[in-house]
């Protein structure tokens, strides 16, 4: 159940009424402040409660809405059709995520390999418009012989990337024995598709402060997908952007996996959530990439996360996916056409033109060593 309130409510009535509403009814009282008006929700058992006697509660009280969905933080009903944001700390500012801000790219290798590459890459990546860097340092793998990732010391090679560029740190996490070590490095904690279903991990990662990457599992359904976000969000952390990379069909000879850009207006309707795309997972495919990019803005993606490594033939994971540094350059450049069209795309990572291509020019990048 959502209440909300007529707009210039005082705080001292805001605060009064959660406080009555949660002795009376023994319900938890969550206060959502949107763009235009205020909304207390309440949860736990509210069938009981009367809609008409919440409304006499107060002459401050503009509307009294039951919310049908069985994920209710998540819905968007719960904002009363407002959009909500995700504002990230980072070395290089705060960056906001939400379909009001612009479309933030994020951008890097599958795994971490060693700190030459992840620093050089994070460079590269910086120069071209990224504002996150995206590495493993935990990698589940169907294969119990590939490659799993260099682990925790991983996380200290990403923190020397951070350090030199900048960048906001995305890494996933898989087991909640190694969250203490993760938090100490990630600006953004993903979840990865095979522990969309994790429970008890969404629970670990809900009961901490920072944002949470919510990947959608490769044969999840949409509803699924938003309760497994609910979890998170009823831990108490309301920080959770959804990324679609693609789901398992019936077809996967030409591409990795069917990458549902659908999903984007299907989200924007039932949740306030920030969305991001992964066209590199999405479709398995570098040649794929651009389009699907370029698609997922037009659509109205929020987010981006593309795979780039300096030479994607020796890549330790996930190497046909991943763009080379030059053709990422080029490929953000083709969508600041798309992004400006839509009035979403972010100023430039550099205002003189000169020093950027001077960037991309004389970086060098070597990976042959681990």
């Amino acid at each position: 159940m959502i209440i909300v309130l007529k707009n210039a409510t005082p705080i001292e009535e805001i605060t009064r009424i959660s406080q009555e509403l949660s002795e009376i009814w023994k319900v938890t009282v969550e206060k959502s402040i949107g763009t235009h008006k205020v909304v207390l929700g309440l949860i736990g058992d509210t069938s009981t409660i009367d809609k008409l006697q919440v409304q006499e509660f107060s002459p401050w009280i503009e509307q009294v809405l039951r919310v049908q969905q069985p994920f209710k933080r998540v819905s968007r009903e719960f904002r009363h059709g407002e959009a909500s944001e995700v504002v990230v700390p980072t070395p290089n500012g705060h960056v906001y995520f939400g379909e009001h801000h612009p479309i933030v790219v994020v951008a890097g290798p599958c795994s971490v390999e060693n700190e030459a590459m992840i620093v050089e890459t994070a460079k590269r990546v910086k120069a071209a418009g990224a504002k996150f860097l995206r590495g493993g340092a935990y990698k589940p793998r169907t294969s119990p012989y590939a490659f799993q990732g260099y682990g925790e010391s991983a996380l200290d090679l990403l923190a020397a990337a951070r350090e030199a560029t900048g960048l906001g740190i995305i890494t996933e996490l898989m087991d909640a024995a190694d969250l203490p070590a993760v938090t100490r490095v990630a600006d953004i904690i993903q979840i990865g598709a095979r522990n969309m279903h994790n429970f008890s991990l969404l629970k670990k990662v809900g009961a901490q402060d920072k944002p949470v990457l919510l990947k959608r599992g490769m044969s999840a359904t949409i509803e699924e997908w938003l309760m497994a976000a609910e979890y998170i969000l009823a831990s108490g952390n309301p920080n959770v952007i959804f990324c679609e990379r693609g789901i398992r069909t019936f077809d996967s000879k030409y591409a990795r996996n069917t990458l549902d850009l659908s999903v984007i207006p299907v989200l924007r309707s039932l949740t306030h959530l920030p969305i991001m795309i992964d066209p590199s997972h999405g479709t398995g495919r570098s040649e794929y990439v651009p389009s699907m990019a370029m698609a997922a803005i037009a659509a109205g993606t929020d987010a981006l996360m593309i795979e780039v490594h300096p030479n994607p033939a020796k890549a330790l994971s996930d190497g046909p996916q991943s763009l080379t540094p030059e053709k990422f350059d080029r490929l953000v450049q083709e969508m600041s056409v798309i992004g400006k069209v839509v009035d979403r795309w972010p100023t430039p990572a550099f205002d003189s033109l000169g020093e950027r291509h001077l960037l991309l020019t004389t970086t060098t990048v070597k990976a042959d060593k681990p």
